[in-house]
């Protein structure tokens, strides 16, 4: 009896000591990377966004959603500041993720997580806004354009995620946790060490073959997902997605609005011809352009990104859209 009351006391003392560490940790990250925009609350969600640019009658604002475990840093590394000399541009963290909160009882599928964002263009009375979709930002981006089709002009999807696998990346293993409470356990003793060991291996994996940007850690804001929340919300986006994107997936031929896509050939998270080639095939007149490098473009290729964004902008106005060849 004694051997068993000690064992559990050295388990006690070590999960506070876990969950002291990751409550540091996620100070620690918020206080060397605050908050840098406004919030607007919505049905289901206090959205934290920062505002580029100036509206234009005769362009639409461009709105960018950010994938799976990312925040807006992802955007305001640079491709946001290079849109904004032209078009005005809003960049969000999703519900849950960065510095945005997500309602106790609102639920992290696409649905709820497009409604959110069609909220915030009616709020910001943007009218028809272009929006722009990386990664699982990309899925929502197309659940936007088919459930809330007045608040779309067009969409520009970069390395999207677009139809259900079977499987999960490697590198998000640990986001598989179906028990909401187990989820949360893990969020506040193993998840932030666990991060802090193997962010070597994950960067590597999300960026490669291209190479991790030294700078990353903070103008790309990658110390925010050293926090218990960012692993609550990641695991929830990921868990929640196969109870939409099946149906999702289904609709794609209702969309009316230009669609263009970009995908690095090697990239390693998503598959270019599973997501890429699969979404344009089954929409007459989409795009994809095929470029060298990884599934973080909007981070390693900058210019690039940008570019493509602004020629997808440009096909839905009617003009003139850059080559293929013009972006690669």
């Amino acid at each position: 009896m004694n051997v068993f009351l000690a064992v559990v006391g050295i388990l006690a003392i070590l999960l506070a000591i876990l969950v002291l560490f990751s409550w540091y940790t996620a100070r620690k990250v918020e206080s060397v990377l605050p908050a840098k925009g406004r919030y607007v609350d919505v049905p289901g969600a206090r959205l934290h966004i920062r505002e580029f640019g100036e509206q234009n009658a005769e362009r639409p604002a461009i709105l960018m959603i950010h994938g799976l475990a990312g925040q807006l840093s992802h955007y305001t590394y640079g491709v946001a500041g290079r849109l904004a000399a032209r078009h005005r541009v809003i960049v969000v963290d999703r519900p849950g993720s960065g510095y945005s909160t997500r309602a106790p009882e609102a639920s992290a599928d696409l649905s709820a997580q497009a409604s959110a964002l069609a909220a915030l263009i009616r709020t910001l009375e943007l009218g028809p806004s272009f929006v722009v979709g990386h990664s699982l930002g990309g899925a929502i981006a197309l659940t936007l354009a088919l459930e809330h089709p007045q608040q779309v002009a067009g969409l520009a999807l970069l390395a999207p995620l677009t139809h259900m696998r079977d499987d999960v990346p490697p590198v998000f293993k640990g986001l598989t946790i179906a028990s909401p409470r187990m989820r949360k356990l893990v969020a506040w003793t193993l998840a932030i060490p666990a991060s802090v060991k193997n962010s070597k291996a994950t960067l590597e994996a999300v960026f490669g073959p291209e190479a991790v940007p030294q700078d990353f850690a903070t103008k790309g804001g990658g110390l925010l997902s050293l926090r218990p929340s960012a692993f609550l919300s990641a695991s929830s986006d990921l868990q929640a997605l196969p109870a939409r994107l099946p149906q999702v997936q289904e609709r794609y031929h209702e969309l009316r609005v230009p669609v263009s896509v970009l995908y690095g050939k090697d990239d390693r998270i998503l598959d270019w011809k599973a997501n890429g080639q699969a979404l344009v095939d089954k929409l007459p007149g989409a795009r994809l352009v095929l470029v060298e490098g990884g599934h973080m473009l909007p981070i390693t290729q900058v210019d690039l990104t940008a570019d493509f964004i602004e020629a997808a902008l440009a096909g839905t106005q009617g003009g003139s859209t850059a080559t293929d060849a013009a972006v690669r």
